[in-house]
């Protein structure tokens, strides 16, 4: 049996016997076959002694349960790490941020507490997932909408605390949140915003209640388990258009991004529109080995190729418009006008688009709040299964996209990787997701990639681009990243850390917050 560091086998054993009194025997894990369930499997330590791995897993079914859990680990400084529902692909899947940590797996918390219609807006327990609330709302036929990212089984909560983000113009999702319960790092339960004001009808209606606003203190961290969330959903438009734009060259991206910001900044473009390239649209439908087998990045004349071969642009934006159809007409005339300015610019509306594995008819789904797997296709592009993400956050202005694509795709090239990415337009930001893929099964390959990995952590930072979002082998890379006056905001959080959870057992290591028993350890 796996021990958690620092905790003898004796103090291990009455943990777990208090834990199984808790939520029964048949909910907490030791067996191999059991955790193996909670490994990465897209880890590019897989199956070596750097990989991170669990001692145990429990299975709570309520906050209360939450609650004398982790009154138990304190007792016994048994560190735990939550987990929602989902695969957290890319991002270090459901293992922990400090090997030998017991998973919190909240999977069984799954209640649909409220969806209301009227206010559009839905309370929900981490274990609900995307496929879960929107089925929910289908059965009851209400007139509202999710807003899901691409694969659906992921948690609505755990999603939201992640920063993660869908493509309805609700696709901000911790912007959409509303309200928590959260359960702290010593067993005591709060709630937040109206929430702490016993009767409150407007919980998830007004997010800030009085005083200091902290909801965001448990996004990325490890200051408390939440156990509910409110999630402001989108009223059913009046109307829906869904459209692809591409673009035949890769130095199109700069004047795309020039001519997409004051469109998204003027909410001419209303939801979380896409510019995807190449490769990561093809990927979805087709694989590597389908046009060469040789190693290496593909050249330029099998990537025009394949651009003929699929209808697609180097560059593809995914957007929609919403509203009376008069309005939608109008919108759309601005948006075509405005991106026919860009040599070889294609313009489509879905029926357009006949082949029914275009991508486009799943982004179609998913910008309506249609959740679905389809996309996460394009792990299988070149085998082996490896994957991790690469999220740099820029101004949404041209030269500062061209810059991180060069930046990026040299690299990657350099080291023998195709690129593939995703530009997410924000408010005010973009987001340049990439995906690395590698094979896991080869040392080589997984060598190589976290080699690049961490030289494009060092470039993009050095470039003034930080990460928003990272795997868990790379927390710590990312938050020294960010070391402005001396690290000053890694002391507050570490301050915090302390303050909230003086024994140091919720979740060390996430995002780089280590308590201050394990720091320099």
């Amino acid at each position: 049996m796996r021990t958690p560091p620092g905790v003898s086998e004796a103090d291990y054993g009455k943990a777990l016997a208090e834990f199984r009194s808790i939520v029964g025997s048949e909910w907490v894990f030791t067996s191999e076959e059991d955790l193996n369930l909670y490994r990465d499997a897209y880890s590019p330590f897989l199956n070596e002694t750097e990989e991170l791995v669990a001692s145990g897993a429990v299975a709570p079914s309520s906050t209360e349960e939450v609650q004398r859990i982790v009154r138990v680990a304190n007792r016994f400084r048994i560190p735990l790490y939550p987990i929602s529902t989902g695969k957290n692909l890319g991002y270090g899947g459901s293992a922990p941020a400090y090997s030998g940590s017991v998973v919190l797996d909240l999977k069984r918390m799954n209640r649909i507490i409220e969806v209301n219609e009227e206010n559009a807006y839905a309370l929900v327990e981490p274990g609900v997932s995307y496929f879960d609330l929107y089925r929910y709302i289908q059965e009851k036929k209400l007139k509202v909408w999710i807003d899901c990212p691409d694969p659906g089984w992921g948690s609505v909560m755990g999603n939201a605390l992640d920063h993660g983000v869908g493509y309805t113009p609700y696709g901000d999702h911790f912007a959409m949140q509303c309200g928590m319960e959260v359960v702290l790092p010593t067993g005591e339960l709060v709630r937040t915003g109206m929430g702490a004001m016993p009767g409150s009808s407007t919980w998830q209606l007004f997010k800030y209640g009085f005083g200091p606003y902290v909801d965001g203190i448990f996004t990325q961290s490890n200051f408390g388990v939440v156990t509910k969330m409110g999630i402001w959903l989108m009223p059913e438009p009046p109307g829906y258009r869904p459209y692809m734009i591409t673009f035949q060259r890769e130095e199109d991206l700069e004047q795309i991004v020039e001519v997409l910001r004051p469109l998204k900044v003027g909410m001419v473009i209303q939801n979380g529109a896409t510019i995807r390239s190449l490769l990561l649209v093809a990927a979805v439908n087709s694989t590597k080995s389908q046009y060469t087998d040789k190693p290496g990045p593909l050249p330029d004349s099998i990537l025009r190729k394949i651009m003929q071969e699929q209808d697609i642009g180097m560059w593809n934006i995914y957007g929609a418009l919403y509203g009376p159809p008069p309005i939608m007409d109008t919108l759309e005339a601005v948006i075509r006008d405005s991106f026919a300015k860009i040599p070889g610019a294609r313009f489509y509306l879905q029926h357009e688009r006949k082949n029914p594995a275009d991508l486009f008819h799943v982004r179609a789904d998913t910008m309506r709040g249609i959740p679905r797997l389809s996309e996460f296709g394009f792990v299988n592009w070149s085998g082996g299964g490896g994957h991790i993400g690469f999220s740099p956050v820029s101004a949404i202005r041209g030269k500062e996209a061209m810059k991180q694509y060069t930046l990026v795709r040299d690299r990657l090239h350099a080291f023998g990787f195709d690129y593939m990415s995703i530009f997410a337009i924000g408010w005010r930001e973009l987001h340049h997701v990439v995906e690395l893929l590698f094979d896991r099964r080869d040392p080589e390959t997984k060598k190589r990639a976290l080699e690049v990995f961490r030289v494009l952590v060092a470039e993009a930072a050095a470039a003034g681009y930080g990460e928003y979002r990272t795997h868990l082998t790379f927390m710590d890379d990312i938050a020294a990243t960010y070391s402005w006056n001396d690290h000053a905001l890694l002391k507050m959080h570490q301050t915090l850390k302390d303050a909230l959870d003086p024994k140091g057992i919720l979740a060390p290591g996430k995002s780089g917050i280590w308590p201050s028993r394990y720091r320099g350890g």
